[in-house]
């Protein structure tokens, strides 16, 4: 068979693919920053998750045109660069980089959180350098661990989070009977006003990342313009009713926001409804996950700069190499370990809010696609009309921009400095603007640095 004849199968079907992005999206997460969300919300932490599921419902819906209409690798960075402009989409591209290249900090913070909560006597620093470490050293070595695992990983997360939901209805039930179990009090929270619970849905978007996966499945997928904008829809709307759900439970079983370490809450809880038994196994449960999640994770972010460096939209000579021996990227690799040690001086709620205002500029930018694309488009004006190449994506970009202004000030200016700074690299690479900018290759048939089904999607 020829080169040129090599395709991919197809053999995913809708229901394959919406379980591909839910185990992307990790649902213990929901649990591992309940304490922050709550501490954030006043505890209201199902009213965060509910108003943030809303809000990634409009901007899934243009993720769904936008795939419809362009069923190839890149997601937001490929969609703006095709349907606004290259350089915007150079901007998009820079945006979503500070999500894949700071998003195993956050991940192993919160497996350290989680291990000092249950180890007090070590110091945090020592279970964050151990994640650093061992994740490092395994994709140096071209591990694809995190591709093998992720189905029986998805299995005991889902398990965990059944016994956890199970465990705080009883545990709601035996203090205070069965209408105990229907209260509005985790939606109210302890006279959460609405800025607070709009401070605490910015922050419950950083469980959303990734929902948009399921585009990089596109040419494995049956009938790819039908089934991942279903898919992308019924992703984001699964998982955030598991959000939701979890979110309402443990907010009963635990009201309002007082917890001895908001970074680590949800191990409190578990021992409070489950006693140390299944503390015990909850803490297995979360640092599995923050452990796998954190190997993809930093694995996907090498395979990412990996490709700008190839490219040369990044020094060619130190991001474009592989390692002679490993065929890894070692310096990216390396670097995203080294990117870590920086939460030695962060909290989980600051961590977050940083990487997600990346994720706010890119979902609000494939909203916008979506209008420069129906309003230079004859075929999708007609397809779509205003109502849904128009209003709809408008209102989901308009909700982004306001999630985005509630988050930590600190992470928006640090946000801002890091836009500047791929600025200043687009009017490097275009000669202030006299160019195009190089166009980033997705190529997955290159050297695999990186597990193929991690998050390869720029």
């Amino acid at each position: 068979m020829s080169e040129n004849n090599i395709k991919l199968e197809r053999t995913l079907s809708l229901k394959a693919v919406v379980l591909f992005g839910l185990a992307y999206m990790t649902p213990l997460i929901v649990l591992g920053t309940f304490g922050v969300i709550a501490s954030t919300t006043n505890g209201a932490v199902p009213t965060a998750y509910l108003i943030t599921t809303v809000a990634m419902l409009f901007t899934a819906y243009s993720y769904g045109i936008m795939a419809r209409t362009y069923p190839v690798s890149g997601s937001a960075y490929t969609y703006a660069r095709k349907a606004i402009d290259s350089r915007v989409g150079f901007m998009v591209g820079w945006s979503v980089l500070l999500d894949y290249f700071f998003l195993p900090m956050v991940i192993w913070l919160i497996g350290a959180a989680y291990l000092n909560a249950r180890f007090p006597e070590v110091p945090s620093w020592i279970f964050l350098l151990g994640f650093i470490g061992i994740t490092t050293f395994l994709n140096v070595y071209g591990i694809k661990l995190a591709s093998k695992v992720n189905s029986l990983l998805m299995m005991f997360q889902i398990l965990v989070i059944g016994f956890f939901v199970l465990l705080s209805v009883r545990h709601v039930f035996a203090t205070g009977g069965a209408d105990a179990l229907f209260s509005l009090g985790p939606f109210v929270g302890d006279d959460a006003g609405f800025t607070a619970i709009a401070a605490g849905a910015a922050v419950a978007a950083y469980s959303f990342l990734g929902f948009d996966a399921v585009t990089t499945l596109t040419e494995e997928t049956i009938e790819p313009k039908r089934n991942i904008p279903r898919a992308i829809m019924l992703t984001a709307l699964i998982g955030g009713g598991i959000y939701v759900l979890v979110g309402y439970t443990t907010q009963l079983a635990h009201p309002g926001s007082n917890f001895v370490n908001a970074d680590s809450a949800a191990f409190e809880i578990a021992r409070t409804i489950g006693a140390d038994l299944f503390g015990a196994i909850f803490l297995a449960g979360m640092v599995l996950a923050q452990f796998t999640s954190g190997l993809a994770a930093q694995a996907s972010a090498s395979r990412l700069l990996f490709a700008m460096g190839r490219d040369a939209v990044l020094p060619r000579k130190l991001f474009g190499a592989l390692h002679p021996r490993f065929h890894t990227p070692v310096f990216s690799i390396v670097l995203t370990g080294a990117i870590g040690i920086i939460a030695l001086f962060l909290d989980v709620l600051s961590a977050a809010s940083f990487i997600n205002f990346g994720a706010f500029i890119a979902f609000t930018m494939v909203n916008l696609s979506v209008i420069f694309l129906v309003s230079n488009d004859e075929d999708a004006r007609r397809r779509y009309g205003v109502l849904k190449g128009m209003v709809v994506p408008l209102i989901g970009a308009l909700v982004n921009l306001w999630l985005m202004s509630k988050l930590d000030i600190n992470a928006v200016i640090l946000g801002l400095i890091w836009l500047s700074i791929g600025l200043a690299q687009l009017i490097y690479l275009t000669r202030f603007f006299r160019r195009e900018p190089p166009e980033v290759d997705f190529d997955e048939s290159e050297p695999e640095p990186a597990p193929a089904s991690v998050k390869a999607n720029l």
